[in-house]
């Protein structure tokens, strides 16, 4: 028997540090935060950015890791059902300073005893599972699983949203970059004419004001020059958060030939959301926050079911002066199996009210659809209604910018001939830099909206 009593003890307690050693080979093995990366590219593309983002972004990360939790508590939800089982001890010393002293006869001798002094030790192994409650573990499960694929969704709506951010940060550093070396043309033009009139200025066939609005047409286009890089530095630095770049990295930015892309057809805008409302996480996600609220409402009615739970315990305990520890551990061995019952009777109409409430929450979630996939529409409604204005504005603009090149280009040598002032000469000039600035934007504002267009039409995210 006492071989017994110490086996399943000691069985008992062995199970602790196997739980405990569970704990920590799972924490051990866990997957770290980010993953691992190809090195940085001394020249970045599109889709280099996307894939950079995409591993090292905060927001996508902080999103993985409640991928990892709500992983956990699918896990939790899955054991519901075991059995617990938990192993309990108490122990007790006490002290009684004013207990008399006993005498008794033993073996016709006189015996006093004065022990003031005891303990005792209880030791109990419980174990109770639940046999119906009405399907509140089956349904919490259900929502476990729901909320695990929502956090997966959540990871995918941010890598989603991660690669439109880039793409169009990605676009504006490229029109900055162009409008950059149009700059320059510009100014070289403009210092052209400068010095031509600097030159007329000394033949006494141009006055001092002509040539002051000449120098002030040299600094006006640096101005825009420098304007222009700003800007792409700020899209830049921009870019380099999204990227978890330092903002002293350099980021060099390919510049691919992307002419024969602005025209390219568009795809009909019908076809675009056919295929998004069945793709697009945020769609999936209120579909399934639909599903979370039908079980959210069967776990609310679980409140009125009754609940049985069976219960088993095995038990003993010693005490000094009461005999030798192993005979009285034997002799206080106690077994112990039974059910609980439960049955809900009234409760304040908290079980109705929580129904109610679920299906309030319903409601809700079918109208954050409907708001859901009205906003998706109108995304791509607007991607389509911009890519087409582009092109439209672009193909004009090319007329436009042929048109401002021949008037400047002879009003320029009219200018030189002496036939034209300076005032004709600034006006072309300006008209033409205009032409050229509109023709950027046109170019650059159809690239990438086509580029959401077909991303939202389930094709990879580029803009060639």
């Amino acid at each position: 028997m006492k071989k017994k009593l110490i086996w399943i003890f000691g069985a008992v307690l062995a199970t602790l540090p196997m739980a405990w050693g569970q704990d920590s080979a799972a924490v051990a093995t866990a997957p770290p935060v980010g993953t691992t990366v190809d090195v940085k590219p001394a020249v970045w593309t599109l889709q280099q950015c996307i894939n950079w983002a995409k591993q090292q972004n905060i927001t996508i990360q902080r999103n993985r890791v409640a991928v990892r939790s709500a992983d956990i508590d699918l896990d939790n939800a899955k054991k519901a059902w075991l059995p617990s089982v938990n192993f309990s001890t108490s122990h007790q010393y006490s002290n009684m300073p004013f207990r008399e002293s006993s005498v008794r006869v033993v073996n016709d001798e006189v015996v006093t005893t004065s022990n003031k002094n005891s303990y005792s030790g209880n030791y109990n192994v419980g174990a109770s599972m639940t046999l119906w409650d009405g399907g509140v573990i089956k349904n919490n499960r259900k929502l476990a699983e729901i909320n695990s694929q929502m956090a997966q969704l959540d990871v995918d709506a941010s890598e989603l949203n991660i690669e439109e951010q880039v793409t169009q940060l990605f676009v504006q550093i490229l029109y900055t970059q162009e409008a950059i070396k149009q700059d320059s043309v510009l100014i070289e033009l403009s210092q052209k004419q400068l010095e031509r009139g600097e030159s007329l200025f000394k033949a006494g066939l141009l006055n001092k004001a002509d040539v002051a609005q000449l120098q002030s047409q040299v600094a006006s286009d640096r101005y825009q020059k420098v304007t222009d890089e700003t800007s792409r530095d700020s899209y830049k630095l921009q870019l380099k958060q999204l990227l978890e770049l330092d903002g002293d990295e350099a980021l060099v930015i390919s510049d691919p030939d992307l002419e024969s892309q602005v025209l390219t057809p568009l795809p009909a805008k019908a076809d675009v959301y056919a295929h998004a409302v069945q793709t697009r996480p945020e769609i999936k996600a209120q579909q399934l926050a639909m599903d979370r609220t039908h079980i959210d409402e069967e776990i609310a009615k679980a409140g009125n079911s009754p609940t049985l739970t069976a219960n088993a315990n095995i038990g003993t305990s010693n005490m000094t002066n009461n005999g030798n520890m192993f005979t009285q551990l034997k002799n206080q061995w106690t077994n112990g199996v039974g059910v609980t019952l439960s049955i809900p009777i009234w409760d304040h109409g908290k079980t109705s009210n929580a129904v109610s409430k679920a299906r309030l929450e319903r409601e809700t979630a079918y109208l954050d659809m409907l708001d859901t996939q009205k906003n998706l529409w109108k995304s791509i409604e607007t991607y389509w209604l911009n890519a087409y204005s582009a092109q439209q504005r672009y193909l004009s603009a090319q007329e436009q910018v042929n048109y401002r090149t021949s008037a400047y280009e002879l009003t320029s040598e009219q200018f030189r001939l002496g036939l034209k002032n300076i005032i004709e000469l600034t006006t072309d000039k300006t008209n033409l830099s205009s032409a050229t600035q509109q023709l950027l934007q046109a170019k650059y504002m159809a690239l990438y909206n086509i580029a959401m267009l077909r991303y939202y039409n389930g094709q990879a995210i580029s803009l060639d």
